[in-house]
């Protein structure tokens, strides 16, 4: 099915949606990104997701040509052009056409882009089973290298990871950072369950504070869970109760594996299972 993608302010047909070769987004990685999901026709927590793009493009210098408000407009008019109930967005800013060298003040006419589809889910037995995933040796760049908290189009760090799980039969990675504890995973911020108490890294284990991985903080803490953001190791894996992602696309997924090594049962956790009922409730509310 043919969609209808938004440039500068135009719905264009997916064919026509092109961006010029000089564009520093494809030469260099140089723009920033969010993906959002789509509930019953309606963008799920679009305000938080539009202004950690917008943080994004300042801690890279890169001005929006548009404001906030008319940013989610165009998110808004882009899933309901293309009829989207259920779906992904991805919103996108490049830095525009540029020369061949690096100098972003040679290039002009930020892209904005805006794509709505389908969604691509993991499988329903993987979400019934649980996951299985591995410790990459890609490590996450070094936070005085480059700000996790960019979402940036440069993800050459997550996919290198995301290659090593490919290759050994996982569909995603455990990324530890410099100091050698618990990050996040190549898409997904990942949670612990020990003794009935919700762990998870701080941001300053060097990860993407997640949209959807603040959602679940926030239902868990209504359900009178205990949350606590703590620097975390694979030890702290290997001898919790539970385990779990989330993501914008994954949503909440449980791991039962890592490294070919059980954790809790080997099966989804009971407090896993309650809080993915709960964050769909929330989407659906």
């Amino acid at each position: 099915m043919s969609r209808q993608v938004y440039i500068n302010g135009k719905l264009l047909p997916q064919a026509e949606a092109t961006v010029s070769v000089f564009d520093h987004g494809l030469l260099y990685g140089d723009g920033v990104f969010e993906g959002l999901r789509s509930y019953g026709g309606k963008v799920f927590r679009l305000e938080e997701h539009v202004r950690r793009l917008y943080e994004s493009a300042l801690a890279i210098c890169l001005e929006i040509p548009l404001s906030p408000a008319e940013m989610c407009q165009a998110i808004n008019e882009t899933v309901a052009s293309n009829k989207i109930v259920d779906g992904y967005i991805r919103a996108l800013v490049t830095r525009g056409a540029g020369t061949l060298g690096l100098d972003p003040n040679r290039c002009s006419n930020p892209q904005v882009i805006i794509i709505a589809d389908a969604i691509a889910l993991y499988p329903d037995e993987l979400y019934e089973r649980g996951l299985e995933i591995i410790t990459a040796s890609t490590i996450r760049n070094h936070p005085a290298a480059l700000s996790p908290r960019i979402k940036s189009l440069n993800y050459l760090n997550n996919i290198l990871a995301k290659i090593e799980g490919l290759q050994a039969g996982c569909i995603e990675a455990l990324m530890l950072n410099h100091k050698g504890e618990i990050a996040e995973c190549t898409g997904d911020n990942i949670f612990l369950v020990r003794d009935g108490v919700l762990m998870t890294p701080p941001m300053d284990a060097g990860i993407l504070g997640g949209v959807t991985r603040d959602a679940v903080v926030e239902v868990a803490q209504l359900a009178g869970i205990e949350v606590l953001k703590v620097s975390l190791t694979r030890h702290d894996v290997f001898v919790a109760d539970e385990c779990f992602l989330t993501g914008t696309a994954a949503e909440v997924i449980p791991v039962v594996k890592l490294d070919d090594r059980k954790i809790g049962t080997g099966k989804p956790g009971p407090i896993t299972v309650d809080l993915k009922e709960r964050f769909h409730r929330l989407t659906r509310e």
